[in-house]
């Protein structure tokens, strides 16, 4: 088993998932905590060699972890600091730079650049490691892909490297988990917790892209905007924010109701 230990930090399981898929090659022993709570404990067990972690959480933010590693160098250890998130303005780069992070990844980042923060961190994987099995590539004509809808085939370049298998598996996981997504948004919106969907629909901006749905990743955007503005103002639930959240839902319905393969 490999020594090479990551931290993901992350509330999204889409997220999780994706990332999980994609480390699976590159000989890391990976752990996933959903918020700061759970990470802390997880450094207080084992040292990690790379932390990489969200800044938008259920519990306290990113940086509120990256500020507790600060003042608590011994729980960091020797962990490099990586930060994941579509929220990287020029101010949160410069805050993240004063707490340590090493390196910035833009939600939704594609398969090369993980892979490549990983390695840059770690080093490459060890040699004595088994060979990854081959992947399905891209074939040269959409008609032969045989996934419904058609995709989009230069998303699936860019952000999966042209690999169908993992486009497929993290697709499937996704479609999936649409529909728990949709359960969650619909309770949070009848009680107008604000936070939480926006959170959710911060979550799904991401992964809409990375399957190459910019429509519904704009829409998921609109909605992050519009109550994000709201919490900063300190307003009631905004009107507008629950037609909004409904036509995102109606999509997510759509999407989950397709399978994944023929």
């Amino acid at each position: 088993m490999s020594s090479r230990r990551v931290l993901l930090v992350e509330d999204d399981p889409s997220l999780q998932r994706f990332v999980a898929m994609v480390l699976e090659d590159l000989a890391v022993q990976l752990r996933v905590c959903g918020n700061v709570g759970s990470a802390l404990q997880a450094l207080a067990e084992q040292p990690v060699d790379l932390l990489i972690t969200d800044l938008m959480l259920p519990d306290r933010s990113g940086q509120d972890l990256l500020a507790e590693l600060q003042t608590r160098p011994a729980l960091r250890g020797q962990a490099h600091l990586v930060a994941f998130s579509a929220g990287l303005q020029p101010q949160v780069r410069s805050q993240l730079q004063t707490l340590g992070v090493e390196r910035m990844l833009f939600k939704p980042c594609s398969v090369s650049e993980l892979e490549a923060c990983v390695e840059e961190a770690l080093g490459p994987m060890p040699l004595d490691q088994p060979p990854a099995a081959a992947a399905q590539t891209l074939p040269t004509a959409a008609p032969e892909l045989g996934v419904a809808p058609t995709p989009d085939l230069e998303a699936i370049q860019r952000n999966f490297g042209g690999d169908m298998t993992l486009y497929r598996g993290f697709r499937t996981a996704s479609l999936q988990q649409f529909a728990m997504d949709r359960a969650e948004g619909e309770r949070a919106c009848a009680a107008r917790e604000l936070a939480t969907v926006r959170r959710l629909a911060h979550s799904l901006k991401s992964v809409l892209l990375i399957l190459g749905l910019e429509a519904s990743s704009d829409l998921a955007g609109r909605l992050e905007r519009q109550l994000e503005a709201a919490l900063a103002t300190g307003q009631p639930w905004p009107a507008g924010a629950e037609a909004l959240w409904a036509e995102l839902s109606a999509q997510l319905q759509a999407l989950s109701a397709e399978t994944a393969t023929p």
